[in-house]
């Protein structure tokens, strides 16, 4: 059964502006080409005011991985996210994410959402992190669960600083 984790952010922005920084192409590649590792890649991207599709691959320094995992990998792995986005209303986006690591037996999805609130907007992830291991799997979907978290929160002060210097 996969671990469920739950992210949140505030920004002083509006949902609007905080949707466009985080489909803009060239954000997308900054953010990738400081957090994504060496292999980082904006692999495909469409993005309007009104939706947005996106694959970004990034890659981590096996050093960045606790040992716990890191046995379960392969020595150069790459982790593949498609993010799809969709304005529901005015002030309000919801997405999807599928996280794939290829050549392991690790998956993440995510449900997201973005709206607007009386101080700004308000970014909420719900990520399910599934890894088939018999024994293990339970407590590598832990760490790996953690360690989104800690990405999400990287990526999203990235974006909020983009936005900041680009808005």
């Amino acid at each position: 059964m996969p671990h469920q984790f739950d992210y949140r952010a505030t920004s002083t922005e509006p949902a609007k502006a905080v949707f466009a920084a985080m489909v803009n192409a060239d954000c997308l590649r900054a953010r990738l080409d400081k957090l994504g590792g060496r292999a980082a890649a904006l692999l495909e991207h469409q993005a309007d005011a009104q939706s947005a599709r996106f694959r970004v691959q990034h890659s981590l320094d096996p050093q960045d991985i606790p040992a716990a995992v890191r046995s379960f990998l392969p020595d150069d792995f790459l982790i593949n996210r498609l993010e799809t986005w969709q304005r529901t209303s005015e002030g309000r986006y919801s997405g999807t994410a599928q996280v794939e690591v290829p050549g392991t037996p690790a998956s993440a999805t995510g449900q997201m959402g973005l709206r607007d609130t009386t101080t700004g907007s308000e970014l909420r992830v719900r990520t399910d992190v599934r890894v088939n291991v018999p024994l293990f799997g339970g407590m590598i979907e832990e760490t790996v669960g953690e360690q989104i978290l800690k990405l999400l929160d990287m990526e999203t002060n990235f974006t909020l600083d983009w936005l900041s210097r680009n808005g």
